[in-house]
């Protein structure tokens, strides 16, 4: 199960919901491992001089190394002689409010120049006319008054255009004096408004208790793919302990190992590899789940002795049938903190290991894809069969950070018991 996932990248709706969250760390852990593997796979059987590509004008692209020659990094704020986040936001503020104010200055200087041509070209107008009229009288009189009246308008217009520059000069001094004005006004306006969003949200309490709760699920998240990861390097190293150990058994113990009870006889007993073939076309059927998972434990699970005692053919008072986890969870919760038990999922097939901690209760599920039983996502530390899994852990705890101790099996409520049905 575990190694499809790996090869697909997926993993089905169902199924991630039945893992717990110290499950879902390790798997996510375990996927990135093989993302990476992957990764350093594929690079390897690049060329060379395919991990500089040239243009065709013959130029490349190189990454600049840091001192530990891997790719240099910055991230804003954490380099040397990077600003801090309030004068950047102050910089900011800054040039949005001289971005607005000199809009507002544009609008401003575009209508004070319409008025200016429109008044000035009107003082043109009637003086020329004054000087038109001047001209028809002047015919009438001696034609030196002519030369007079000429000099008389040229004057006139140097006036109008001297006043028209002073004019303008002196709007575009108001101008910019009001922008500067403006400038400043906007800044301390949006400044105002960002300190005033601070503040409400530091003095609103819900605001603080969203935040508080944030921090809170982050630090716990942190924890659980921290702890996660340990677990899965506890797992790997007890497992090659146990390796090692059953190795030196069967290489130096000279007596035989206890003969276990024959299996219960069943009818058309297939071969494992075939179930799990035919496991796989099944799972991508349309046909009923319930029954999709009683006749793989029937056809997979009883002849591996799955749900009995470890050397005899009673049925382990911890083993329950197809129940669900709201049923589970009434069951556990008339026992104390340690009790558990091992019930077939009621979403996927395999396993599920429900336990009553002191503040609750914890479910993970068992991968029984193999000829062996682990909890998924951990494939180094496997139990032949489910017995051998319990007794494991009643010494060694399931996780680290949870110290889950198997102390008390959680028997059967019902007569017939939950499981009668899947051996008949």
């Amino acid at each position: 199960m575990l190694q499809q996932i790996l090869e697909t990248m997926y993993i089905e709706p169902e199924l991630l919901a039945e893992l717990n969250e110290e499950q879902k760390q390790i798997l996510f852990f375990k996927m990135r491992q093989e993302q990476i593997r992957r990764w350093k796979e594929r690079e390897a059987k690049v060329e060379p001089k395919e991990k500089t590509p040239k243009t065709k004008n013959g130029k490349s692209v190189n990454w600049l190394l840091a001192a530990d020659n891997d790719v240099w990094v910055w991230v804003m704020g954490e380099g040397p002689g990077d600003r801090p986040y309030d004068q950047i936001c102050d910089e900011i503020i800054a040039e949005r409010a001289r971005q607005q104010a000199q809009k507002e200055a544009g609008e401003l200087r575009k209508v004070k120049e319409k008025e200016l041509i429109r008044r000035f070209s009107t003082s043109l107008r009637l003086e020329s006319k004054g000087v038109r009229r001047q001209k028809e009288v002047e015919k009438k009189a001696e034609k030196d008054e002519a030369t007079k009246a000429a000099a008389e308008q040229e004057r006139i217009q140097m006036e109008l255009k001297q006043k028209e520059e002073e004019e303008r000069r002196r709007q575009e001094e108001e101008i910019k004096r009001l922008e500067e004005e403006r400038t400043q006004q906007l800044y301390i306006n949006l400044k105002e408004a960002q300190e005033m969003v601070q503040r409400n949200e530091k003095e609103d309490p819900e605001w603080r208790e969203s935040l508080r709760k944030s921090k809170a699920a982050d630090e716990r998240r942190r924890s659980i793919a921290k702890q996660a990861r340990a677990d899965y390097k506890r797992h790997s190293l007890k497992a090659i302990e146990r390796g090692k150990v059953s190795a030196m058994t069967q290489n130096f113990q000279n007596t035989p190992s206890p003969v276990k009870p024959p299996v219960p006889p069943r009818k058309n007993a297939i071969n494992r590899k075939e179930c799990n073939v035919r496991d796989v076309q099944t799972q991508k059927s349309s046909e009923n789940s319930h029954e999709r998972i009683i006749r793989w434990f029937r056809e997979q699970q009883i002849p591996l002795r799955a749900g009995y005692e470890r050397d005899s053919d009673v049925i382990a008072p911890w083993f329950h049938g197809v129940i669900t986890r709201q049923e589970t969870e009434e069951l556990l919760g008339k026992k104390g903190a340690g009790a558990f038990l091992i019930r077939i999922s009621e979403r996927v097939i395999g396993y599920c290991l429900s336990y009553r901690s002191s503040d609750g209760f914890k479910h993970f599920l068992i991968d029984s894809s193999k000829d062996s039983y682990t909890f998924f996502g951990v494939d180094q530390l496997q139990h032949a069969t489910l017995a051998d899994l319990v007794e494991y852990h009643k010494e060694e705890p399931i996780t680290l950070a949870g110290a889950e101790l198997l102390r008390e099996a959680c028997g059967q409520c019902r007569d017939p018991p939950d499981y009668a049905h899947l051996f008949n």
